[in-house]
């Protein structure tokens, strides 16, 4: 069966539902892994497909089984493939190993053996039939349904109310936040939507390179300091630069992946007038921790955390005082 591309819906950040309304919302764990919709034509296979539309069905050869799971039955479902640490918790370290290897079946079957991943199914968009403008709790009861759980994938419980305390239950456990979705809600393809609210643990953003500074002393060479910025309305927008978060390996590793980017022109909507700066073509994206923001949307006290390699600079959320 010809099943139908759908663009996965994607969360706002925000806070908690007001407590008057938390039983209107349903709450399950952030997953820190990469989005992919899942299609099943019903014939034995499968369809892997990233946030950005690329097929990455290879790079996850031990998913492969899941196209048998529902016989003829045709589905789109949504879900995050994750590479799981010594205590179950998705490590996103972890997985950027096994990402990008679409094309490369050979390896991508040897990282499978030495980091296998896991697949966290939370949605379905298609059952026989379009299913995206049914109620998230409908479409939560047709998945469960189902039954998917496997070696390599499961479909963990969502909670309806005690918003609060899963919040606190995630922080507790290490987790990388909690997802808030409306019980109400119908699934908006490729729309960041209020229906579904992030809420990350770690106070971070991602962000998109347009600059760096040279290193001193040790770091002679290196970078030692990005200049970050992020999208709003179509423009980058200066946020700050980030000196603090990688290893030396790191940072020589990050070396060889800005060269090809230098640029003589400044990506930032505005020239930051940072002395020294070395200008990039604005293509890489990662993610970084921070405190708080200055009044003007700097931020304050960032730390690099990853790069972000599924993500492109379009695709990357401005998340924008």
């Amino acid at each position: 069966m010809r099943l139908p591309l759908i663009a996965p819906m994607l969360a706002t950040p925000g806070v908690l539902p007001p407590a008057r309304q938390d039983d209107r919302w349903a709450y399950e764990t952030k997953q820190d892994g990469q989005r992919a919709v899942v299609y099943l034509p019903g014939d034995g296979s499968l369809e892997l497909r990233a946030r950005s539309g690329e097929i990455i069905t290879g790079a996850y050869p031990e998913l492969r089984p899941l196209g048998g799971v529902l016989g003829a039955t045709a589905a789109v479902l949504d879900g995050e493939v994750v590479a799981p640490d010594e205590r179950g918790r998705g490590d996103f370290q972890r997985l950027q190993s096994r990402m990008g290897l679409a094309h490369s079946p050979a390896l991508a079957a040897r990282r499978a053996a030495q980091t296998p991943v896991h697949l966290v199914l939370f949605d379905v968009m298609f059952l026989r039939h379009d299913l995206t403008r049914l109620p998230y709790a409908e479409r939560r009861q047709r998945l469960e349904a189902l039954g998917m759980g496997g070696p390599h994938w499961s479909t963990p419980g969502a909670i309806v109310g005690h918003g609060a305390q899963a919040l606190e239950a995630t922080r507790e456990s290490g987790l990388e936040g909690l997802v808030c979705k409306r019980l109400d809600s119908v699934y908006e393809p490729g729309v960041r939507s209020r229906s579904w609210i992030k809420i990350r643990n770690v106070r971070a953003v991602d962000v998109i390179v347009g600059g760096w500074l040279p290193g001193q002393g040790r770091l002679s060479g290196l970078p030692g300091a990005l200049l970050v910025g992020q999208r709003e309305a179509g423009r980058l927008r200066y946020v700050g630069r980030v000196g603090t978060g990688w290893s030396e390996a790191e940072r020589g590793e990050l070396a060889l992946m800005l060269e090809p980017l230098k640029s003589r022109v400044c990506p930032f909507d505005r020239d930051p007038r940072v002395a020294g700066a070395r200008w990039v073509l604005p293509r890489l994206v990662g993610e970084v921790r921070y405190s708080t923001r200055t009044r003007s949307g700097l931020l304050r006290q960032p730390s690099w955390l990853r790069m972000r390699p599924d993500l492109t600079p379009e695709e990357s959320a401005a998340e924008l005082p």
